[in-house]
């Protein structure tokens, strides 16, 4: 992430702005005194309180809510400009073992997220990074399921966001690996499947970041390999976070590496030989395709009652399996705000991004959608600023992003015939 533009400080809320903004919790009876009542509507205010009372222990885990709470419902960026680290501080406390129960490391590692994610890239959310990082790795050795999956995706959104470049990257993805392949010389226990998910899906968000045409791809048969394996736990979740992950390493990965050397071969004398890895992951990509058709339309089998989950991992599983076939990606439409306009992806590297920071930001999803610079920039996202066009201007402007959508919808499916006629999808040993 280090390659998107840092946030833009916005200016600093007034007093009037501070008064009109209302408490995200309703829960501050133990936090204000009887005389401070006519404060408890500035969100300056209700930030301090909970500042002061994460150096209660037995206060603390409130504190963390409320903040979370704000987090979520505010875009906060001028008020960490000089709060920042303290904050992240506090939190580390809370994750640090013997400081905190369980459930409070689970709310601090949520809330070091979100400082970053409100942070956006630049400086302070690689500080964010480099501070946290040693903490939540002994979390995950130490902690329970509940802690080791919320320090996961902590870890996950820290490293998205604060990463400077891919070896920052790559060392995050390592500590997610050895638990999704952990061995017996591994510090991380086998994990729960829980946990298993938690960290594919983590893994996967990161592995979007890569650029395909620099990677040694006869280093990636083995984990591939691996990620073959997990599309037949006996897990449901595992199996659907494997088959984004096999996915996001064919579209980011495989596809452009192919691309690239087509191009480089196509320009030169040489005679045309295939690269090492060429047969060993065609005939891995072929396994996948058997795998993914069986999931698409696996039976409930016994004792199944999820039957919602059931039909998401078919319906996954087809899409998967298009575009393994057609190179067809599914493209999402999201209805941001009235005046945002829609956050549309046509990719499976955009659809993985966009579902892990929908989940990690909960409620806060939208209000960050709509005002914070680092998911504008992540997913292109521009305010609509047609608010104050006449009704026709306004007809005008609409027919012209649908021209505008169609034309960005005929160019990703150019782009798929061309890398098809590399023949990565055509080819099957």
């Amino acid at each position: 992430m280090g390659r998107r533009k840092q946030n833009k400080n916005t200016t600093d809320l007034d007093s009037s702005d501070a008064d009109s903004i209302t408490s995200t919790s309703t829960g501050l009876s133990d936090l204000t005194l009887a005389h401070e009542t006519e404060n408890v509507n500035s969100l300056d205010f209700v930030i301090e309180k909970c500042l002061e009372s994460l150096d209660n222990k037995s206060m603390r885990s409130k504190a963390l809510k409320e903040l979370l709470d704000a987090f979520e419902g505010h875009i906060l960026l001028p008020y960490l400009e000089n709060r920042c680290i303290t904050l992240l501080d506090q939190y580390i406390t809370s994750i640090k073992k013997g400081k905190g129960s369980p459930a409070e490391a689970c709310l601090a590692s949520r809330a070091i997220g979100l400082l970053a994610i409100t942070v956006g890239t630049g400086s302070k959310s690689h500080e964010i990074m480099e501070h946290s990082l040693p903490h939540l790795e002994r979390a995950i050795v130490s902690g329970n399921d509940a802690v080791k999956i919320s320090v996961i995706d902590c870890l996950a959104i820290i490293t998205f966001v604060g990463a400077n470049n891919w070896d920052e990257t790559e060392e995050s993805m390592k500590v997610m690996w050895e638990i999704i392949h952990s061995k017996s010389s591994s510090k991380v226990k086998k994990p729960s499947p829980a946990v298993l998910a938690a960290a594919v899906s983590a893994w996967s968000l990161l592995l979007t970041t890569i650029g395909g045409c620099r990677i040694d791809l006869d280093s990636w048969v083995e984990p591939i390999s691996y990620l073959c394996t997990l599309l037949e736990n006996d897990d449901r979740a595992v199996r659907v976070a494997a088959g984004e992950a096999v996915t996001i390493v064919f579209e980011t990965l495989i596809g452009n590496k192919l691309s690239y050397e087509m191009t480089d071969l196509g320009n030169s004398d040489r005679e045309h030989t295939d690269p090492k890895w060429f047969k060993p992951l065609m005939s891995l990509k072929a396994k996948i395709k058997n795998q993914v058709v069986e999931l698409s339309m696996e039976a409930g089998g016994k004792g199944t009652a999820d039957k919602k989950n059931l039909n998401n991992q078919r319906d996954l599983f087809q899409k998967i399996y298009k575009y393994f076939v057609d190179e067809e990606c599914p493209e999402t439409v999201t209805k941001v705000s009235k005046g945002q306009g829609m956050l549309i992806t046509s990719s499976w590297t955009k659809l993985v991004q966009l579902n892990f920071l929908k989940r990690f930001l909960a409620s806060g999803f939208l209000k960050h959608a709509q005002e914070n610079e680092l998911l504008h920039d992540v997913f292109d996202l521009t305010p609509d600023k047609t608010d104050s066009l006449s009704a026709k201007d306004k007809r005008v402007n609409r027919t012209s992003e649908d021209k505008g959508r169609t034309q960005e919808r005929n160019k990703y499916r150019q782009l798929a015939q061309q890398r098809k006629r590399g023949h990565i999808f055509a080819q099957d040993d």
